[in-house]
């Protein structure tokens, strides 16, 4: 039997028999994730539109790992720029914007989830070879190898998007008006494996590699027998061992976020604190990761001063000094 509700519940009251009910959330609740969605949102598209200037700009960041990192901060600041905005919606009030938006909103999620991931795994390949082969590492990993990668990472990300977007929003999902409901069980558990798991197993199991070799070398450049190459190579490889670390904790970062997001969805039906705290966690990952930038990378901090004193819109800034 079909539950009878007043209008003034309804995000459609002209639709008596399909119209959904509107979420019955506290209004200190909504105010407050409200405001804490929208400062997110603005502190994640500053910070990485202050990573894509200052990558973009300074021509001695023109390196490849810098382009990863480009490449990660777009798909970073796309989360600010629609994830935010949109699950605030979608979460305290009706969603007003049709099947069509939804459908939209849907796949460009899935489009930056699936490049943030693409991004990490290629950061995670460039640092493995960076410190595992080093003396082939400038041959094997150019710019534009580089570049293609990263292309065909978005393409990838752009195309399996549709399959999931396609697959995932059927019938069955749409059980009333006013409501953007992603997927069925099925599908999410399909696109865990593939878009998530496997790529995640990847990562770890390189950063374990690494880390098996950064040891080794830590202890042979402590060793009284060190060989006169690793005494010579010990400067040059400080700076691959940093950034390898640097990268490693942002992989750590990355995986906390990530992980409750996938957890609670495969668990069913959640609590709405539930559901906001692992969104929260999941989208938090894009404005962390320029903070871990600035914490690590001097130039980073040097490229943020230039952009912020205004200093980059003076001839022949991009070519000054940012190492």
């Amino acid at each position: 039997m079909m539950d009878v509700y007043d209008e003034e519940e309804l995000c459609f009251p002209q639709l008596i028999n399909t119209s959904c009910r509107k979420p019955t959330i506290p209004r200190v609740t909504v105010e407050f994730l409200q405001f804490q969605l929208f400062f997110n949102s603005v502190f994640t598209v500053t910070l990485n539109m202050l990573v894509i200037i200052s990558i973009s700009h300074f021509r001695q960041l023109h390196k490849t790992s810098n382009f990863l990192l480009l490449s990660l901060a777009i798909s970073d600041l796309m989360v600010g720029l629609v994830f935010f905005p949109g699950e605030t919606a979608r979460l305290t009030s009706c969603w007003f914007f049709g099947d069509i938006m939804c459908l939209l909103y849907l796949y460009i999620i899935s489009l930056i989830t699936l490049a943030s991931v693409g991004n990490i795994v290629l950061i995670s390949v460039d640092r493995y070879v960076a410190i595992c082969d080093p003396l082939r590492y400038h041959n094997r990993i150019t710019v534009t190898r580089v570049r293609i990668c990263i292309s065909l990472c978005w393409l990838y990300s752009a195309f399996y998007s549709i399959t999931f977007v396609k697959d995932g929003l059927n019938e069955e999902t749409i059980q009333c008006q006013g409501k953007c409901v992603f997927f069925d069980y099925n599908t999410f558990v399909f696109d865990l494996v593939l878009s998530f798991t496997i790529p995640v197993t990847i990562i770890i199991v390189l950063y374990m590699r690494i880390f098996v070799v950064v040891v080794f070398q830590a202890r042979a450049i402590r060793s009284h027998v060190t060989a006169v190459f690793l005494q010579c190579s010990v400067t040059g490889r400080k700076s691959e061992l940093k950034a390898a670390r640097t990268l490693g904790i942002l992989v750590v970062v990355f995986l906390i976020c990530y992980c409750p997001f996938y957890c609670a969805a495969l668990g069913g039906d959640i609590s709405f604190n539930t559901s906001v705290t692992v969104l929260c966690l999941f989208s938090i990952n894009s404005c962390l990761n320029p903070l871990i930038y600035a914490m690590f990378y001097p130039w980073f901090r040097k490229a943020m001063k230039h952009i912020v004193t205004l200093k980059i819109l003076q001839p022949g800034s991009s070519k000054i000094n940012i190492l």
